[in-house]
Protein backbone atom coordinates (compact mmCIF):
# COMPACT_ATOMS: atom_id res chain seq x y z
CA UNK A 1 0.00 0.00 0.00
CA UNK A 2 2.35 2.71 -1.24
CA UNK A 3 -0.14 4.91 -3.12
CA UNK A 4 -1.32 7.93 -1.10
CA UNK A 5 -4.80 7.64 -2.59
CA UNK A 6 -4.97 4.04 -1.35
CA UNK A 7 -4.06 5.21 2.15
CA UNK A 8 -6.58 8.07 1.99
CA UNK A 9 -9.44 5.74 1.10
CA UNK A 10 -8.38 3.14 3.65
CA UNK A 11 -8.20 5.66 6.51
CA UNK A 12 -11.49 7.31 5.57
CA UNK A 13 -13.33 3.99 5.79
CA UNK A 14 -11.46 2.99 8.96
CA UNK A 15 -12.43 6.26 10.67
CA UNK A 16 -16.05 6.43 9.58
CA UNK A 17 -16.79 2.71 9.72
CA UNK A 18 -18.84 2.98 6.55
CA UNK A 19 -18.49 3.56 2.83
CA UNK A 20 -21.07 6.35 2.86
CA UNK A 21 -19.26 8.17 5.67
CA UNK A 22 -15.94 7.86 3.85
CA UNK A 23 -17.51 9.09 0.61
CA UNK A 24 -18.83 12.20 2.37
CA UNK A 25 -15.41 12.91 3.93
CA UNK A 26 -13.55 12.42 0.63
CA UNK A 27 -16.10 14.23 -1.53
CA UNK A 28 -16.66 11.28 -3.86
CA UNK A 29 -19.58 8.96 -4.49
CA UNK A 30 -20.35 5.72 -2.66
CA UNK A 31 -19.38 3.44 -5.55
CA UNK A 32 -15.94 5.04 -5.91
CA UNK A 33 -15.07 4.21 -2.29
CA UNK A 34 -16.34 0.62 -2.63
CA UNK A 35 -14.38 0.14 -5.85
CA UNK A 36 -11.15 1.56 -4.36
CA UNK A 37 -11.34 -0.59 -1.22
CA UNK A 38 -12.11 -3.72 -3.21
CA UNK A 39 -9.26 -2.94 -5.61
CA UNK A 40 -6.88 -2.40 -2.70
CA UNK A 41 -7.84 -5.74 -1.14
CA UNK A 42 -7.48 -7.55 -4.48
CA UNK A 43 -4.13 -5.88 -5.13
CA UNK A 44 -2.64 -7.24 -1.91
CA UNK A 45 -4.70 -10.42 -1.62
CA UNK A 46 -5.98 -9.58 1.85
CA UNK A 47 -9.31 -8.57 3.36
CA UNK A 48 -9.12 -5.25 5.19
CA UNK A 49 -12.76 -4.87 6.24
CA UNK A 50 -15.53 -7.23 7.20
CA UNK A 51 -18.80 -6.01 5.69
CA UNK A 52 -21.34 -6.01 8.51
CA UNK A 53 -24.95 -4.81 8.49
CA UNK A 54 -23.99 -1.97 10.83
CA UNK A 55 -20.92 -0.95 8.82
CA UNK A 56 -17.35 -1.83 7.88
CA UNK A 57 -15.30 -3.51 10.61
CA UNK A 58 -11.49 -3.47 10.41
CA UNK A 59 -9.85 -6.87 10.17
CA UNK A 60 -6.63 -7.93 11.89
CA UNK A 61 -4.76 -7.09 8.68
CA UNK A 62 -6.21 -3.56 8.71
CA UNK A 63 -5.21 -3.01 12.32
CA UNK A 64 -1.68 -4.20 11.45
CA UNK A 65 -1.18 -1.36 8.96
CA UNK A 66 -3.31 1.33 10.60
CA UNK A 67 -0.52 2.97 12.59
CA UNK A 68 1.77 3.09 9.56
CA UNK A 69 -1.02 4.56 7.43
CA UNK A 70 -1.58 7.30 10.03
CA UNK A 71 2.14 8.10 10.04
CA UNK A 72 2.16 8.41 6.24
CA UNK A 73 -0.90 10.66 6.42
CA UNK A 74 0.83 12.92 8.95
CA UNK A 75 3.94 13.09 6.75
CA UNK A 76 1.84 13.94 3.69
CA UNK A 77 0.09 16.72 5.63
CA UNK A 78 3.47 18.07 6.72
CA UNK A 79 4.65 18.19 3.10
CA UNK A 80 1.43 19.92 2.06
CA UNK A 81 1.76 22.53 4.81
CA UNK A 82 5.42 23.17 4.01
CA UNK A 83 4.67 23.77 0.33
CA UNK A 84 1.60 25.84 1.10
CA UNK A 85 3.64 27.86 3.56
CA UNK A 86 5.94 29.06 0.76
CA UNK A 87 3.10 30.34 -1.44
CA UNK A 88 3.64 34.09 -2.03
CA UNK A 89 0.52 34.71 -4.15
CA UNK A 90 -2.38 36.86 -2.94
CA UNK A 91 -4.81 34.50 -4.62
CA UNK A 92 -6.35 31.13 -3.94
CA UNK A 93 -8.46 29.76 -1.07
CA UNK A 94 -8.18 30.68 2.60
CA UNK A 95 -10.12 28.44 4.98
CA UNK A 96 -11.51 30.32 7.98
CA UNK A 97 -13.28 29.03 11.05
CA UNK A 98 -15.04 31.00 13.79
CA UNK A 99 -18.24 30.79 15.86
CA UNK A 100 -21.32 31.62 13.79
CA UNK A 101 -22.47 34.40 16.13
CA UNK A 102 -19.08 36.11 15.85
CA UNK A 103 -19.22 36.01 12.05
CA UNK A 104 -22.87 37.03 11.75
CA UNK A 105 -22.84 39.90 14.23
CA UNK A 106 -19.26 41.20 14.31
CA UNK A 107 -17.12 40.22 11.30
CA UNK A 108 -19.37 39.52 8.29
CA UNK A 109 -19.31 43.04 6.83
CA UNK A 110 -15.57 43.43 7.41
CA UNK A 111 -14.79 40.14 5.68
CA UNK A 112 -17.01 41.16 2.76
CA UNK A 113 -14.88 44.31 2.47
CA UNK A 114 -11.69 42.20 2.54
CA UNK A 115 -13.01 39.96 -0.25
CA UNK A 116 -13.91 42.97 -2.39
CA UNK A 117 -10.41 44.37 -1.90
CA UNK A 118 -8.80 41.00 -2.76
CA UNK A 119 -11.02 39.26 -5.32
CA UNK A 120 -8.28 36.71 -6.02
CA UNK A 121 -8.58 35.30 -2.50
CA UNK A 122 -11.50 32.91 -2.06
CA UNK A 123 -12.67 32.83 1.54
CA UNK A 124 -14.09 29.51 2.73
CA UNK A 125 -15.88 29.76 6.04
CA UNK A 126 -16.70 27.07 8.59
CA UNK A 127 -18.77 28.36 11.50
CA UNK A 128 -18.00 26.04 14.40
CA UNK A 129 -17.58 26.33 18.16
CA UNK A 130 -14.65 23.97 18.67
CA UNK A 131 -11.17 24.26 17.23
CA UNK A 132 -11.14 22.85 13.73
CA UNK A 133 -8.17 20.60 13.02
CA UNK A 134 -5.60 23.06 11.72
CA UNK A 135 -3.03 20.25 11.39
CA UNK A 136 -4.71 18.76 8.31
CA UNK A 137 -5.74 22.18 7.00
CA UNK A 138 -9.45 21.91 7.64
CA UNK A 139 -8.85 25.57 8.43
CA UNK A 140 -5.95 27.95 7.75
CA UNK A 141 -7.02 30.62 10.26
CA UNK A 142 -9.17 30.20 13.35
CA UNK A 143 -10.75 33.03 15.33
CA UNK A 144 -11.45 31.44 18.66
CA UNK A 145 -12.57 32.12 22.21
CA UNK A 146 -10.18 30.08 24.31
CA UNK A 147 -8.19 30.41 27.56
CA UNK A 148 -5.01 29.10 25.90
CA UNK A 149 -4.44 27.72 22.38
CA UNK A 150 -2.64 24.39 21.80
CA UNK A 151 1.13 24.40 21.27
CA UNK A 152 1.02 23.52 17.57
CA UNK A 153 -0.79 26.77 16.78
CA UNK A 154 0.68 30.25 16.67
CA UNK A 155 -1.43 33.31 17.18
CA UNK A 156 -2.19 36.48 19.02
CA UNK A 157 -4.52 37.21 21.88
CA UNK A 158 -6.64 40.21 20.91
CA UNK A 159 -8.74 40.89 23.97
CA UNK A 160 -10.06 39.42 27.18
CA UNK A 161 -13.79 38.74 27.14
CA UNK A 162 -16.12 40.55 29.53
CA UNK A 163 -19.52 39.16 30.47
CA UNK A 164 -22.57 41.05 31.64
CA UNK A 165 -26.05 40.24 32.89
CA UNK A 166 -28.67 41.14 30.31
CA UNK A 167 -32.44 41.19 30.31
CA UNK A 168 -35.34 42.74 28.44
CA UNK A 169 -36.24 46.17 29.79
CA UNK A 170 -39.80 45.08 30.46
CA UNK A 171 -38.57 42.20 32.66
CA UNK A 172 -38.58 42.79 36.41
CA UNK A 173 -34.94 42.83 37.59
CA UNK A 174 -35.19 42.98 41.39
CA UNK A 175 -37.27 39.83 41.59
CA UNK A 176 -37.05 38.39 38.07
CA UNK A 177 -39.35 35.62 36.96
CA UNK A 178 -36.61 33.47 35.47
CA UNK A 179 -32.98 32.81 34.60
CA UNK A 180 -31.56 31.64 31.28
CA UNK A 181 -28.58 29.33 31.83
CA UNK A 182 -26.31 27.05 29.85
CA UNK A 183 -27.29 23.40 29.86
CA UNK A 184 -24.55 22.45 32.34
CA UNK A 185 -25.38 25.28 34.79
CA UNK A 186 -27.62 25.36 37.83
CA UNK A 187 -28.12 27.45 40.98
CA UNK A 188 -24.55 26.68 42.08
CA UNK A 189 -23.25 28.95 39.30
CA UNK A 190 -21.36 31.83 40.96
CA UNK A 191 -23.36 34.78 39.63
CA UNK A 192 -26.65 33.02 40.32
CA UNK A 193 -25.67 32.16 43.92
CA UNK A 194 -24.50 35.72 44.55
CA UNK A 195 -27.26 37.73 42.92
CA UNK A 196 -30.33 35.54 42.17
CA UNK A 197 -30.23 32.45 44.44
CA UNK A 198 -34.02 32.18 44.73
CA UNK A 199 -34.91 32.86 41.11
CA UNK A 200 -36.13 29.82 39.15
CA UNK A 201 -34.50 28.66 35.94
CA UNK A 202 -36.81 29.46 33.05
CA UNK A 203 -34.71 28.03 30.20
CA UNK A 204 -31.42 26.22 29.56
CA UNK A 205 -29.72 26.54 26.16
CA UNK A 206 -26.68 25.26 24.27
CA UNK A 207 -26.10 28.16 21.88
CA UNK A 208 -25.30 31.85 22.43
CA UNK A 209 -27.66 33.10 19.74
CA UNK A 210 -30.39 31.01 21.35
CA UNK A 211 -29.61 32.59 24.70
CA UNK A 212 -29.89 36.08 23.22
CA UNK A 213 -33.19 35.18 21.55
CA UNK A 214 -34.49 33.93 24.91
CA UNK A 215 -33.57 37.23 26.58
CA UNK A 216 -35.27 39.15 23.79
CA UNK A 217 -38.38 36.98 24.16
CA UNK A 218 -38.60 37.81 27.86
CA UNK A 219 -37.55 34.52 29.47
CA UNK A 220 -35.51 36.42 32.04
CA UNK A 221 -31.88 37.26 32.83
CA UNK A 222 -28.81 35.73 31.19
CA UNK A 223 -25.06 36.05 31.54
CA UNK A 224 -23.65 36.70 28.07
CA UNK A 225 -20.35 37.87 26.60
CA UNK A 226 -20.91 41.57 26.03
CA UNK A 227 -19.88 41.52 22.39
CA UNK A 228 -23.08 39.82 21.23
CA UNK A 229 -25.85 41.99 22.75
CA UNK A 230 -23.74 45.14 22.46
CA UNK A 231 -23.05 44.56 18.75
CA UNK A 232 -26.78 44.11 18.09
CA UNK A 233 -27.58 47.30 20.04
CA UNK A 234 -31.18 46.31 20.68
CA UNK A 235 -32.68 49.19 22.68
CA UNK A 236 -35.17 46.88 24.39
CA UNK A 237 -32.37 44.83 25.99
CA UNK A 238 -30.39 46.28 28.87
CA UNK A 239 -27.29 45.32 30.81
CA UNK A 240 -27.79 45.23 34.56
CA UNK A 241 -25.49 47.41 36.74
CA UNK A 242 -23.83 44.34 38.24
CA UNK A 243 -20.08 43.93 37.71
CA UNK A 244 -18.88 40.44 36.86
CA UNK A 245 -15.25 39.27 36.94
CA UNK A 246 -13.40 39.11 33.63
CA UNK A 247 -13.49 35.76 31.90
CA UNK A 248 -10.36 33.62 31.70
CA UNK A 249 -11.17 33.25 27.99
CA UNK A 250 -9.93 35.65 25.33
CA UNK A 251 -10.30 36.29 21.61
CA UNK A 252 -7.45 34.67 19.67
CA UNK A 253 -6.49 34.67 15.98
CA UNK A 254 -4.68 31.40 15.32
CA UNK A 255 -2.98 29.52 12.50
CA UNK A 256 -0.69 26.51 12.19
CA UNK A 257 3.01 27.18 12.76
CA UNK A 258 3.85 25.95 9.23
CA UNK A 259 1.64 28.56 7.55
CA UNK A 260 3.45 31.66 8.77
CA UNK A 261 4.93 32.43 5.33
CA UNK A 262 1.83 31.88 3.20
CA UNK A 263 1.09 35.32 1.77
CA UNK A 264 -2.69 35.11 1.46
CA UNK A 265 -3.06 33.51 4.91
CA UNK A 266 -0.90 36.17 6.51
CA UNK A 267 -2.66 38.95 4.63
CA UNK A 268 -6.03 37.73 5.85
CA UNK A 269 -4.67 37.16 9.36
CA UNK A 270 -3.29 40.71 9.49
CA UNK A 271 -6.65 42.09 8.35
CA UNK A 272 -8.54 40.13 11.04
CA UNK A 273 -6.14 41.29 13.75
CA UNK A 274 -6.52 44.93 12.72
CA UNK A 275 -10.32 44.70 12.64
CA UNK A 276 -10.56 42.85 15.95
CA UNK A 277 -8.14 45.31 17.57
CA UNK A 278 -10.52 48.13 16.65
CA UNK A 279 -13.36 46.15 18.23
CA UNK A 280 -11.61 45.56 21.56
CA UNK A 281 -14.04 47.85 23.44
CA UNK A 282 -16.85 45.59 22.22
CA UNK A 283 -15.23 42.46 23.67
CA UNK A 284 -14.22 44.30 26.84
CA UNK A 285 -17.83 45.31 27.51
CA UNK A 286 -17.09 49.04 27.40
CA UNK A 287 -19.92 49.88 24.99
CA UNK A 288 -22.66 49.03 27.49
CA UNK A 289 -21.05 50.48 30.60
Amino acid sequence: MNDWDDIRFFLAVARSGSVSGAAKTLGVNHSTVSRRIQGLENKHGVRLFNRQREGYEMTEAAWAINEQALAIEAQNQQISRTLFGQDARLEGPVNLTMPHDLFENVLAEDLAQFQQQHPGIQLKLSVTQGLRNLSNREADIAVRFTPEPPDYLVGKKVSAIQHGLYTKKSTQTKNPTGLILWQNEDHNTDWVKQHFPDTPISLQVDDLSGMYAAVNAGFGIARMPCYLPDSLNNKSITRLPIDLPSSTWSVWVLNHVDLRKTARVQHCRKFLLEILEKKKPLFAGKLSK
